[in-house]
This record gives structure tokens, C-alpha cells and sequence, in this order.
């Protein structure tokens, strides 16, 4: 016998009812190793993905059956005021997660027509069956569609249906197959929001026309009355004064650069300073909230502008790093260096690794401690290397990082010690983390006609296959491309 679709999600329902009701449920989970425990979480976010399509269908069938006479009304029949409020009570979630799943069932709910008792076609289709097939979540269908519906009658249906499939192809991961053809990994959340508005700026540049005349009457800046000790400020920025200011609080809060100050602190510095006594010094832990960061480097752009001082660069300052190791281990390359500043040995491979990202002096010893070769060889990407390589990247490069670019070292990808060459086609954006665990993390990093290209771990893709990085708001030019073959008419 054929089971109803209510039998079906109560057999699920008694299923993780027994799963949850073992008394040892917590220590089996303990006991998982590290590449269990991903796939238990994998196989989770599956099921829960599915039961997202399934609850969005229901609420669909809620919402059809709340449009009609007040009398007839679902919500109204079962004693709820509207929809929201059935779907929270029937569902135990807060508003916002009743109006997700409302918005879900709409663009993806297949009216009945009243002509004919057809199904009438989803307004996403494709993403609709993305959401059924357990491709996507709620979160992300809405993340993915929400830059065109936001777009309103300024893109055709046309377009709106190109964007649709071009959105499902990416969310099932096709859009970066590998050399066999398989589909790639999906994207998280956020990169298929980030592509879904890079194909809205392609398709609708310009957006909402801007009221100029407004946003220049509504400009302003104020510092209120002292109270507490504070003075309360507020306004509102033009686009641009804002971005201007952004750039800054980037370039002071750039973990490159030196930390930003707090108010009124004054340095001083020992002429024959007590290696004891330092040590001993307390070291004062940053408290300091995001708000309160930012107060105090806009204390310092100001005080750097009214002395017309320079502010610190946004790439950080890269340091000269002097490396002492005996010939036969920089040979080998292995044993222990000394990194001038530190006052520690450390192995030959975290002296070479902490230079990928400034400038090296190589002082070789023989086995008496001679002196026998000082070298010091540039080999610090430029400015204009950097910002050509933050263009590119827009942040870590490393799938789901969103370490902006600009925060981000840059890495030799082939090793410059290997004879890599301080190039564009040779460097890549990452973050202090993922720079320094690059080894060990199970991610590798290639270079392809100049554009980086990944290969994740198991968990991540289980073809271990190549694959070029979504980088934050996509190639405009390959989008454009992509977007004018998926409008071209049928050949």
C-alpha cells in the first residue's frame, strides 16, 4: 500500500524520535572521528534541506487556501488570524522563520488554473526543483532570489528565467565541473547570494533610479550635546564620503598594520631596558568592542590628518626578515633557523613560510658558524601587484572564507624559494589562517592560465577534482558572457 504524504513525514518523524531517545545518543556522537562527524553533519543538512521543500510545499497549500472567502479561510477555520501566525503555531518557530517559508511557497508554488485544473509553472521553476531535490535550503532559495525579485518589472520574464536556470546550475554546483564533467561542489549560502547579485548588476547596472536631489538634502553630520562623559554623534553619509571613510577603518583595523591606538595612550620607551622587568610587565587585553574600534581609529585618521601624516598603507607593511641558517640545512632544507626579532629558533620551514609574504635576508653559516654567504633578494609582491591580485581575488580564496582581499596576505603559489616568481600569475589572496595552515588543512592551490584554481578535501568534493574559486560578487566579464549566452534565442 501506498503510504500518504503525512504517514511518510511521521515514519521520519518516529525515525529521529528513536534516534534522539537513545540515552547514549551524546556519547556516540563523541566518539565519532573527525571524518564521521562531517558526514553525520552532511547527511543532516540533507535531510534538513528536504524537509525544508516539504514544509514549503505545505505552506504553500496554506497560503492558496488563505486567499479565498474570509469564510472559507484555513487560518481563520483552525482559530489563527492569518497565515503567520498558523504556520508559527503549527510549526513552534518565531515570525521570521513563518514569513521565510512564506516567501519560499511563493515564488516556488505551482497555482491550480481554474480553467483547466493544470498546474500553472513555479515563478522560479528550476529553482523550485532545486528545493525539492535537496539542493538548496530555504535560506538559500530566498539568498538566491531575492536580488531579482528585488529588481521588480526593471528585468523581463525572459531574463528572470535566464537568471532561474543560471542560478540552479550553480546551486547543483555544474557551473564548475571538473575535467570528467561532473559537477562541482556546491556553494554556500552566501556564494550563491554573491552570484545572484553579481547577475543583477549585469542584467540591471543602474537598479532603482536614485534620487540625487534627496540624498543631497538628507547629507549631514552631527556631534550632539556632552553626556556621560560622551558625546552622542549621528547623521547620514553619501555613498561615497561613506566608502572613503570604510577604506580607512580597513586600512587602520588591517591586521597588517600596527593596532589602531586607544584614546590618550601615551608610549614610552626605556633606553636600557630590564629583559626581567618586561617580562613581567602586564599585557593589557583589548576589550574593546567593534564600535569601540572604530571610535578610536577615526581618532587616529583625524589626528594623522591634522598633522598631515601618512595613514598606514592598506597592505601593511611587509618586514624585512632575516633568516640565519647553517649551508647544509638551507641546502636540505630542513633543520632550525633563526628569525632576527624573535629571539627563538624555529624549523627552516616556518622561517620559509613566514617570508612568502615580505622581503628575506639569508645569512648562510658553515659548520664552525662562519659566515658564508649574505643575499637579500626582493621578492615582496608591489603595490600595484597587490591590488591587482585583491581585484582578482576580492577576498581568501579558500571556498567559504570571506576574509576580505584586503586583509589578506599574499601567497607564492608555487614557493618562491622553489623558484616561483613574485607574479600576478603566481599569487593569491588568503588570510592569516588559511596561509599558515595551508599545509596541513588539506587544501591545495594551483595556478591555470594565470586564474587560481582549488582542490578542497574529501568532505568538500569527494572527486578531489580542480576547480576555480567563487570568488565574492563573481567575474563581471565572465557573468556578462554568461548571461548574454543564456538570453541568446535557441539555434
Amino acid at each position: 500500500m501506498t503510504s500518504t504524504p503525512t504517514e511518510i513525514l511521521q515514519q521520519v518523524d518516529h525515525l529521529l524520535q528513536d534516534l534522539c531517545a537513545l540515552p547514549e545518543m551524546d556519547a556516540r556522537f563523541d566518539g565519532f572521528q573527525g571524518a564521521e562527524l562531517v558526514l553525520a553533519l552532511m547527511v543532516g543538512g540533507s535531510a534538513r534541506r528536504r524537509l525544508d521543500a516539504v514544509l514549503t510545499g505545505l505552506t504553500g497549500q496554506v497560503i492558496d487556501r488563505d486567499t479565498r472567502l474570509a469564510s472559507e479561510r484555513l487560518s481563520a477555520s483552525v482559530g489563527c488570524h492569518d497565515a503567520t501566525e498558523l504556520l508559527q503555531r503549527a510549526l513552534r518557530t518565531d515570525a521570521s522563520t513563518a514569513r521565510q517559508f512564506a516567501r519560499a511557497a511563493r515564488v516556488t508554488h505551482r497555482d491550480v488554473q481554474l480553467s483547466s485544473g493544470d498546474l500553472s509553472p513555479a515563478r522560479y521553476p528550476e529553482m523550485a526543483d532545486a528545493l525539492r531535490d535537496g539542493v538548496v535550503s530555504v535560506p538559500g532559495l530566498l539568498a538566491a532570489v531575492g536580488p531579482a525579485e528585488r529588481s521588480g518589472t526593471r528585468i523581463t520574464v525572459d531574463e528572470r528565467e535566464a537568471v532561474d536556470g543560471l542560478l540552479a546550475c550553480t546551486a547543483r554546483g555544474a557551473d564548475l565541473p571538473d575535467e570528467h564533467g561532473r559537477p562541482g561542489p556546491a556553494p554556500s549560502t552566501a556564494e550563491l547570494a554573491d552570484y545572484a547579485r553579481a547577475l543583477m548588476l549585469a542584467l540591471d547596472p543602474d537598479g532603482a533610479e536614485p534620487d540625487d536631489t534627496a540624498a543631497e538634502r538628507s547629507r549631514g553630520f552631527w556631534i550632539g550635546k556632552l553626556r556621560r562623559g560622551t558625546h552622542r554623534v549621528g547623521g547620514e553619509l553619501l555613498p561615497e564620503v561613506a566608502g572613503q571613510l570604510q577604506r580607512l577603518f580597513d586600512a587602520v583595523n588591517n591586521p597588517a598594520a600596527e593596532c589602531s591606538p586607544a584614546p590618550g595612550a601615551v608610549a614610552f620607551s626605556i633606553a636600557d631596558p630590564d629583559p626581567d622587568l618586561i617580562d613581567s610587565l602586564p599585557i593589557p587585553e583589548d576589550l574593546r568592542t567593534r564600535a569601540q574600534r572604530d571610535h578610536d581609529d577615526l581618532a587616529m585618521i583625524l589626528q594623522a590628518a591634522a598633522a598631515s601624516g601618512g595613514m598606514p598603507d592598506l597592505g601593511g607593511a611587509a618586514p624585512t626578515l632575516v633568516v640565519s641558517v647553517t649551508a647544509a640545512d638551507y641546502a636540505s632544507g630542513q633543520g632550525r633557523a633563526f628569525i632576527e626579532g624573535t629571539g627563538d629558533d624555529v624549523p627552516v620551514s616556518v622561517a620559509r613560510h613566514t617570508a612568502c609574504a615580505g622581503g628575506i635576508q639569508r645569512v648562510l653559516f658553515d659548520e664552525r658558524g662562519k659566515i658564508v654567504s649574505i643575499g637579500t633578494t626582493a621578492r615582496i609582491f608591489t603595490a600595484n601587484q597587490r591590488r591587482a591580485i585583491i581585484l582578482r581575488d576580492r577576498e581568501c580564496v579558500i571556498p567559504g572564507c570571506h576574509v576580505p582581499a584586503t586583509w589578506c596576505e599574499i601567497h607564492h603559489v608555487q614557493e618562491w624559494a622553489d623558484g616561483g616568481p613574485t607574479h600576478t600569475s603566481n599569487g593569491v589572496a588568503l588570510c592569516w589562517h588559511h596561509h599558515r595552515t595551508l599545509e596541513t588543512s588539506g587544501w591545495q592551490i594551483r595556478m591555470h592560465h594565470g586564474v587560481p584554481e582549488i582542490r578542497g578535501p574529501h568532505w568538500w568534493d569527494p572527486h578531489r577534482a580542480w576547480h576555480r574559486p567563487r570568488s565574492r560578487g563573481g567575474d563581471p566579464h565572465r557573468v556578462r558572457r554568461i548571461l548574454v549566452d543564456a538570453l541568446a534565442p535557441p539555434r
